[in-house]
């Protein structure tokens, strides 16, 4: 053999190794890769037409917005701006806004100052001024999002060394809060405090174009082992017929009065404004109350926060109710899967939304549960396989600036890819307004190519009128079904849509396009008639 020849034979057996090596190499990196993302973006998906989307943004601490204290109003709008686009791209159709975190405000107030987490300092307005709570307002609608006004109605101060502002109203009235685990909180039992907070709400309430008012899960504070609620002397003065040994009774009692009188003036105010609580995910233990949830939390809602969120529910005091299920399937107190089936089978003819704790990817220590990136794609499809729960929320906001285990592309090009439509709540009452019509398409003058069409105003009221609009569209010669979420495209307040350019189009298509309405409580309206359009 010629040393030339050997050499060359030595070098086509040495790359035919290193081919078959690197080839098995990519075989066993793309299983694996396969195994950590197919749980993610596989599976067959049919999301509903119907079910919020919904996202918390949380003002205290400055935990979503604004990003830091003593940002002039122009920077705190932008942000604005930033967060309702992440959003709205995100799939999301409602927006809860914290407005009042710690006995202050978002918004121009002359019940409360103005929070510290806009500019460092209690009782100061934004500088140039302006109103933050109206700006959120008219930019969630201007997206087609709907708007959750969100209320801490009890806390005051976070720690003890905060200042209050010189007009706070506990300077006029030091009698109505006490101090507990170093904060200080408005008191539940003093009837004082419960009419001064119901005119609070109803401040915004009768102010704003707000869609919900929106409770989370503080009510009395979180108990700590050993250290008891200093609300003696108010049981003393406010306990009525309850007895010395029934004082937990009567904290419940407390709530309830301002739940329940609450509920009443929203809608004597404005029928259509939701009112809604977000309360922790364990109502009661079953091995204290048979009718409890198979948990084992350590802290329930009724024993602990004093809220008989059940009661509530029962009694239709509340529009909606979403438990905060910050858990895991299979977690071994208190487990995912059976806190959904829970709620699912107490939501007595309301709404019964889920909350997400979408912040447990981002733990640096937890449980494996959380690394896995199917977690909260097979939460999202627990809750739509249960006919009586409607939606999720997600909590909270900054959370989605990062793309963490991959599931804002599970959202946008899976779960959330087309738009979903605010579940109806028809005990609100409302008629579905009138089908849009005259669509035609126009090219205007830095706008392009539009879609327009006119909506019905004959005889309606504010409450039945057209506010956002559903466009509809299909291919030429595809059946269409007005109940498939994969025939909308936009929910949008505008009555105009913008067309793609057909000049940039690589391949042109024939879709037909139908329009319909939707009223403040989300009744729809008929299609309006059909257009076609060349893309």
């Amino acid at each position: 053999m010629r040393w030339d020849s050997f050499l060359n034979q030595l070098n086509a057996l040495f790359l035919r190794k290193l081919f078959n090596a690197m080839a098995n190499l990519y075989r066993i990196l793309f299983i694996v890769l396969s195994l950590i993302w197919l749980p993610v973006t596989s599976g067959a998906d049919n999301p509903p037409k119907r079910e919020l989307r919904a996202v918390w943004v949380a003002t205290v601490m400055n935990i979503d917005w604004p990003s830091k204290q003593g940002l002039d109003a122009d920077a705190q709008m932008q942000e604005i701006d930033k967060l309702l686009d992440k959003h709205k791209a995100l799939g999301m159709n409602a927006i809860i806004l914290q407005v009042r975190s710690a006995s202050d405000a978002i918004y121009p107030s002359g019940l409360a100052p103005w929070s510290r987490y806009l500019t460092g300092t209690q009782g100061a307005a934004p500088d140039p001024f302006y109103d933050p709570l109206e700006y959120y307002i008219e930019a969630c609608h201007l997206r087609g999002l709907e708007f959750h006004a969100w209320f801490n109605p009890y806390r005051v101060k976070q720690n003890l060394e905060e200042e209050l502002d010189a007009g706070h109203v506990l300077h006029q009235h030091p009698e109505w809060g006490w101090e507990y685990n170093n904060r200080l909180y408005m008191d539940p039992g003093n009837p004082e405090v419960r009419d001064y907070l119901k005119q609070v709400v109803l401040e915004v309430v009768n102010r704003y174009d707000i869609d919900a008012v929106h409770f989370d899960d503080y009510f009395y504070p979180y108990p700590i082992v050993g250290m008891q609620l200093p609300d003696s002397l108010s049981f003393s003065r406010y306990a009525g017929h309850f007895k010395s040994e029934e004082i937990d009774d009567w904290r419940r009692e407390n709530v309830n009065r301002f739940i329940h009188e609450l509920s009443i003036e929203i809608k004597q105010v404005k029928p259509w404004v939701k009112f809604g609580v977000s309360p922790f995910g364990v109502w009661r233990n079953s091995d204290v109350d048979p009718k409890g949830s198979k948990t084992q939390a350590g802290i329930t809602n009724y024993d602990h926060i004093y809220a008989d969120v059940l009661k509530w529910q029962q009694e239709h005091w509340v529009d909606y109710m979403m438990p905060q299920l910050y858990w895991h399937r299979g977690h071994p107190a208190a487990d995912f899967l059976e806190l959904c089936e829970w709620w699912a089978e107490n939501s007595y003819g309301r709404e019964m939304y889920v909350g997400h704790g979408v912040y447990r990817l981002n733990e640096r220590s937890g449980r494996a549960a959380w690394k896995n990136p199917s977690e909260l794609p097979a939460q999202i499809r627990t809750v739509r396989n249960n006919l009586k729960l409607n939606g999720s929320a997600w909590f909270s906001s900054r959370q989605f600036d990062q793309n963490i285990l991959g599931f804002k592309d599970s959202l946008t090009t899976k779960l959330y890819e087309h738009p979903a439509l605010i579940p109806e709540m028809p005990w609100l009452g409302g008629e579905k307004p009138g089908a849009p019509y005259n669509l035609k398409v126009e090219r205007i003058k830095k706008k392009g190519r539009i879609l327009s069409w006119e909506a019905a105003t004959d005889g309606v009221n504010e409450m039945d009128k057209a506010r956002f609009f559903v466009v509809y569209r299909v291919p030429v010669g595809q059946a269409f079904d007005k109940n498939e979420s994969v025939n909308i495209i936009d929910v949008i307040r505008q009555k105009e849509y913008p067309l793609k350019s057909r000049f940039f189009l690589a391949k042109k298509e024939k879709f037909i396009y139908y329009v319909s309405a939707l009223n403040r409580l989300y009744s729809e309206s008929d299609l309006s008639d059909p257009i076609q359009i060349n893309e």
